[in-house]
């Protein structure tokens, strides 16, 4: 017998037993199971249906008809009851507001301006309660609050350069003038700032709608890319970017089209990253329309007014202008002009008017062989110059990046020339006819070889041994000097003082520890020669120069960066590369030869030290000592003297070098440990060693440059740069990042 264990079943059978015992003794099983079911009993009429279970109701295909009155009523029953989430205790993104239908009540901003930690770019007034019954509330200003997903990784310094950029873009600064330079040096985090700028003013405004529908950013073919990334890391997908780095001409000209004919609040890709080579060649499609915010990365590139991208760029249709450079004086005033004449036209007045009221006072005023009345009517334009462009301009070293990154020492390396080099160099002065040109005041194209001829004689004599053989001018019988048997396709570090120092440094940091190294150099043919180098010793190495793709440098810098990858070094062309890549993977950089421009070598050497760097890094700049990379050298730091008075507002700048001394530029000083040191007569040394404090209780003068020691092999304190000390090294002066936040002089 088959008994139900259900709870109920068993429950009924307790408060019963008797009478279930005698019905079970009366029932019978069915014979026929399907037709008692039908029948709804057994064969005899006897019916078993169970007492619990109630009979269905009989169907039948008669409708149920309601009457109006009652239908009517259940329908706006059903009209009356507001929508609802059918998913118990929902909370998303609808709230109180429906779809389609204007918010009711009072604007407000975006986000919640009282949070704590919020960066406010705007307040509104503070009306009284008369004027709050006058003002019309559907045009009352609200609160302009970044959003807080950016706002929380901002730095005090970069929440600082969010609200100027912001003030400047919307004419709160100048009235009337809606561009700004963000002349932050490098690794301060231009770049986020300028993201939170775009994501603020494409998303809101006090009239509570955005304050533009697109943005424009224009960089460097190799940083597009970069900037894509850099977009898609702090906004995390809430904007889709347009990135253009490649493509057919007809290709590009489609998507232009399709980015200026884009309208609306909601943009679909509101951003533009273009390159400054693309820009220029289809500027026509772009300056069809208009642009609510144009961004030049790296925008010393527009140095130059008279150049194409310049006049491209100059003539699109967008009034809020925004140049980013770490480096906004490279080589004269008129440069800097022409950036900030870009960004705020008028603001200076004309060229002309530039050069005759600024540009010519403040250089007479800065030349070390300057009357006292030069120089008191240079300091008085310089002032008024700085007065007129700080409204625009916003300036912060990288001595704040030394409260978040490692210890950064940065080393001047005096080489000692070898004896082939040295007689080549010898050799050539006394044959090379644009000397003599130099001399007289002339520059003309052979000048200009002559002086890149040397330079890659002081690299290694190997760059210029086809020359050698040619005998062309200045190397006529130089062919003789070289060792018998001497071949170029094996390099010898023993022929040149620098490439034996780099030789040292590569082999000691291999086989002391597990840093990396970037070797930089503003010559391919030199990056051919450490290639050689490397596959000599074995070293890993990867190599970056104009040849290789867009694409191809964004994933070799990322495996390099990548703490498993085995590449030992970054060899880095510092015209392809040396600005905007992010080299984290490496602390040690070498640069190996000095550019005119003391920006490009600023900007290659500021790859290692910046965000996310967790080692102690080492600079190596090293010089041919004596030679014509001390004078560039020199130069650098008479060019950087300016851009310190101008741009830093440094006080009391050291006046090094007259214009006569600069131009002494074929030369060979073969008695001095550094030619450089011994023009800016250091008063820390006392015969050629360094005295601390200097002996007159002065400051040291090579304040200019920043270098805070001089030392010898006995005061050197980097054990790498001593062990290469006696092989060629003559004299070094260094700069330690963390000394003025210590105290150190």
């Amino acid at each position: 017998q088959r008994r139900s264990l259900a709870p109920s079943q068993l429950a009924k059978r307790k408060a019963g037993d008797e009478d279930e015992e005698e019905e079970e003794e009366d029932w019978q099983p069915p014979t026929s199971r399907k037709r008692q079911r039908a029948a709804g009993g057994t064969e005899s009429g006897e019916c078993y249906r169970s007492p619990f279970r109630k009979p269905l109701a009989q169907l039948t295909n008669r409708p149920h008809c309601l009457d109006s009155s009652q239908h009517e009523a259940f329908i706006r029953s059903i009209l009356s009851k507001p929508f609802k989430v059918p998913i118990p205790n929902y909370k998303g993104p609808l709230g109180l507001r429906s779809l389609g239908v204007k918010r009711a009540g009072l604007r407000g901003p975006l986000h919640d301006p009282f949070e704590e930690g919020a960066l406010v770019l705007y307040e509104p007034p503070v009306l009284s309660a008369h004027d709050q019954l006058k003002i019309d509330k559907d045009k009352a200003p609200v609160h302009v609050v970044v959003d807080p997903v950016l706002s929380r990784v901002l730095r005090p310094h970069q929440r600082e350069g969010v609200k100027f950029l912001w003030d400047c873009v919307t004419s709160r600064r100048i009235p009337g003038s809606h561009g700004c330079i963000m002349a932050d040096e490098m690794g301060l985090g231009k770049t986020l700032q300028c993201i939170t700028l775009m994501w603020t003013l494409l998303r809101q405004s006090p009239d509570c709608k955005p304050e533009i529908e697109k943005a424009v950013v224009v960089s460097p073919s190799s940083l597009v890319r970069n900037w894509y990334n850099e977009v898609e890391k702090w906004l995390g997908g809430r904007i889709q970017p347009l990135a253009i780095d490649g493509g057919s001409k007809d290709e590009i000209d489609r998507k232009l089209v399709g980015f200026m004919n884009q309208r609306g609040l909601r943009v679909p890709s509101p951003i533009l990253i273009i390159s400054y080579e693309t820009f220029r060649l289809h500027a026509e499609v772009l300056q069809k329309g208009s642009v609510g915010l144009v961004i030049c990365d790296e925008g010393h590139r527009l140095k130059n007014s008279e150049n194409q991208t310049y006049q491209a760029l100059n003539s699109l249709n967008t009034p809020r202008r925004v140049l980013i450079s770490g480096t906004p004086i490279q080589n004269d005033l008129l440069e800097y002009f022409s950036l900030v004449h870009f960004v705020n036209s008028g603001i200076l007045g004309t060229a002309q008017e530039f050069k005759r009221h600024f540009e010519m006072p403040i250089l007479k005023g800065r030349d070390a062989d300057a009357s006292e009345a030069e120089r008191h009517k240079g300091e008085e334009r310089l002032k008024e110059l700085i007065s007129i462009v700080n409204r625009c301009l916003i300036r912060r070293t990288s001595d704040i990046l030394s409260k978040y990154l490692p210890v950064k020492i940065e080393q001047v390396v005096c080489c000692r020339l070898t004896p082939l080099q040295t007689e080549l160099y010898k050799n050539f002065l006394k044959q090379a006819k644009p000397v003599e040109e130099l001399k007289e005041g002339k520059i003309s194209v052979s000048s200009l070889s002559s002086i890149t001829s040397l330079k890659k004689l002081c690299n290694h004599p190997a760059l210029i041994y086809d020359k050698c053989v040619e005998e062309e001018e200045g190397f006529m019988g130089a062919l003789g000097l070289f060792p018998s048997g001497y071949s170029t396709k094996s390099v010898e570090p023993q022929l040149s003082g620098k490439m034996l120092v780099l030789d040292y440094i590569l082999a000691v940091t291999k086989s002391t520890s597990n840093d990396k190294v970037v070797l930089v150099s503003n010559y391919t043919q030199t990056l051919d020669l450490f290639e050689k180098l490397c596959r000599n010793r074995r070293y890993l190495y990867v190599r970056l120069d104009g040849t290789m793709s867009i694409k191809k440098r964004a994933k070799i810098v990322e495996r390099f960066n990548s703490p498993s990858s085995p590449e030992f070094i970054f060899m880095l062309s510092s015209k392809a590369g040396g600005c905007g890549l992010n080299l984290i993977g490496a602390n040690r950089l070498v640069m190996f030869d000095p550019d005119w421009n003391p920006a490009n070598d600023e900007q290659a050497m500021a790859r290692v030290w910046r965000d996310g760097q967790k080692k102690m890094c080492y600079i190596y700049r090293l010089l041919s000592t004596g030679t014509i990379e001390e004078k560039i050298f020199q130069r650098q730091t008479h060019k950087k003297a300016l851009s310190s008075c101008v741009v830093d507002e440094e006080q009391d700048v050291e006046r090094h070098f007259s214009l006569g001394e600069l131009k002494e530029l074929f030369t060979l000083n073969e008695t001095t440990t550094s030619d450089t040191h011994d023009k800016i007569k250091c008063r820390r040394c006392v015969n050629g060693q360094q005295v601390r404090p200097p002996p007159d209780g002065s400051d040291c003068t090579s304040d200019l440059s920043q270098w805070h020691h001089c030392a010898d092999k006995r005061r050197l304190q980097d054990s790498v740069l001593k062990a290469a000390w006696d092989a060629a090294v003559t004299f070094t002066f260094y700069h330690h990042s963390h000394e003025q936040q210590r105290g150190i002089p």
